[in-house]
Parts: C-alpha cells; sequence; structure tokens
C-alpha cells in the first residue's frame, strides 16, 4: 500500500511539474510534452523510408533489400539501422547535443533509434552496444561523447548491455566532415583498436556499433573493420540520422535488388 501511494505521489508531482513548467518543441517553438511536440514527430520521424538494410541509403521500395552498391562492394559491417534522414529541421538536434552540450537531446535521439530497430523484426539484435570513440583531443575539447550519450538510454530501452569502453581511438584525427572524400579513407587508417581487456568481450560476437550521423561511412567501416580483425563475428550500425545521398545519385531501382 505504501509502496502504491509512493508512486501515485511521484506521478502527481511530475504530472503538476508538467503543468507548472511546460517544455516547448525543439523544433516548431509550440508547447509540448517532451522534447519534440506530436505534430513534428508525425511530420518529421514516424515516416519510415524504404532503406539498404547494410548501408541505410535510400532504396526505391520495401522489396529492395541490398542496394547495389553495397552488393558490389560489400562494406565491412553487416547492417544499418537510421532512424531519420540527416537533414533540416533534425539536424538542428544533432548539431545542439554535440556542441551545445543539449544532453537530454540523447534520450529522445535514442527513443526514436528504439523506434526505428523494433520497426525491423527481420533485424537480429546484437549481443551488446558500443559507442563510436571520440579521439583524446576531441573528447577532452568536448567534454562528453555524444555517441556514448545516446548509447546509454539505446542499452536500457532494447535491453542490451553497453560496453562504453570496448574499442578506443588513440589518435586524433582530422574532422570528417573537413576534409575532401577521397581523404577521408586514408584518414581513418589505423584509427581505432582496442584495448587488451576488451578482446574477449568481443570475439564470436554481433556487435551493435552507436553514433548519431552516417554520412560517408567511413569511420563506422574503419570501427567494423577493427571489431572484425579482434575476431567479431557481426557488426550493425545503429545511428540516428544518414546523410542522404547528393542529389545527382539516384535511388536504387528494380534491377539493383538482391536475391
Amino acid at each position: 500500500m505504501a509502496r502504491e501511494l509512493g508512486l501515485a505521489w511521484r506521478r502527481w508531482v511530475a504530472a503538476a511539474l508538467r503543468a507548472a513548467l511546460p517544455s516547448h518543441c525543439a523544433l516548431c517553438g509550440m508547447a509540448a510534452g517532451g522534447i519534440i511536440c506530436v505534430p513534428c514527430h508525425a511530420d518529421y520521424v514516424a515516416p519510415q523510408r524504404p532503406r539498404c538494410r547494410v548501408c541505410a541509403n535510400p532504396v526505391a521500395d520495401h522489396r529492395i533489400r541490398t542496394c547495389g552498391r553495397c552488393l558490389a562492394h560489400p562494406p565491412p559491417f553487416d547492417a544499418t539501422v537510421a532512424a531519420v534522414d540527416y537533414a533540416a529541421p533534425l539536424d538542428r538536434l544533432v548539431l545542439q547535443l554535440k556542441f551545445a552540450a543539449r544532453l537530454p537531446y540523447a534520450t529522445w535521439l535514442a527513443q526514436a533509434m528504439t523506434d526505428a530497430v523494433l520497426a525491423q523484426p527481420h533485424l537480429e539484435l546484437p549481443h551488446v552496444l558500443c559507442p563510436v570513440p571520440l579521439g583524446p583531443k576531441r573528447l577532452a575539447e568536448r567534454g562528453f561523447n555524444q555517441a556514448l550519450e545516446i548509447a546509454r538510454p539505446l542499452s536500457r530501452s532494447l535491453g542490451i548491455p553497453l560496453r562504453p569502453r570496448l574499442a578506443c581511438r588513440p589518435l586524433d584525427t582530422r574532422a570528417q566532415s573537413s576534409i575532401s572524400p577521397r581523404e577521408r579513407h586514408a584518414n581513418l587508417r589505423n584509427a581505432f583498436t582496442l584495448p587488451p581487456e576488451s578482446v574477449h568481450l568481443v570475439r564470436g560476437l554481433h556487435i551493435g556499433v552507436v553514433d548519431d550521423v552516417m554520412t560517408s561511412g567511413h569511420t563506422l567501416a574503419a570501427l567494423a573493420a577493427t571489431l572484425k580483425r579482434f575476431g567479431a563475428a557481426r557488426v550493425t550500425n545503429i545511428v540516428f540520422a544518414r546523410t542522404p545521398p547528393s542529389t545527382d545519385a539516384q535511388p536504387e531501382t528494380e534491377g539493383n535488388r538482391s536475391v
């Protein structure tokens, strides 16, 4: 009885606080019960476009499982789940999380990622989650790793153990966004490794790699290759946003459908 009264009291207090201090949607500024209001969620998050199961780039329809690019040149990772496209206005949430330390946004991003994962019944869930690590200088400058901040609530909502230090990034590389596409692969050569105490946590397991945005895929490919080199059986990327291909790149067509 006392426990039930305590739970009822906490719910009443939470409701009173929401009424007294209403939040506002981070996208449109209207009153909302959370980070994003219901209309904005319906407009920007709920619509799920068909994506390649390997790289999460858009494809023509849901019958296409693997895009032509991944069939021709399979990446080191095995699957990718993306909640949304990295485009306005949702890109604002990522930028404010990373550069304005809006850490509460990480929980909302993680929930959108959870919904995207659970919307794919074919997806094999990873055994453990590994956030993409930051280099020591960038971590010191920012004060936190946004991938880890997202991975914490994602781990709880999916019920998958989190290994925050499973992989490390001992060297600071140039930001991928600051260099040309042809330089990005070389920029990440030997960027990642596993500390000795993590090796036995990888061998033979399915690792879920968590990040905020997947752009060219070079960072996630480099980390997946490192995990595979240390014995991981499978690597699945779980990201909040996927940068759409350039406008001159067309979605995959029926001719590129896997069988």
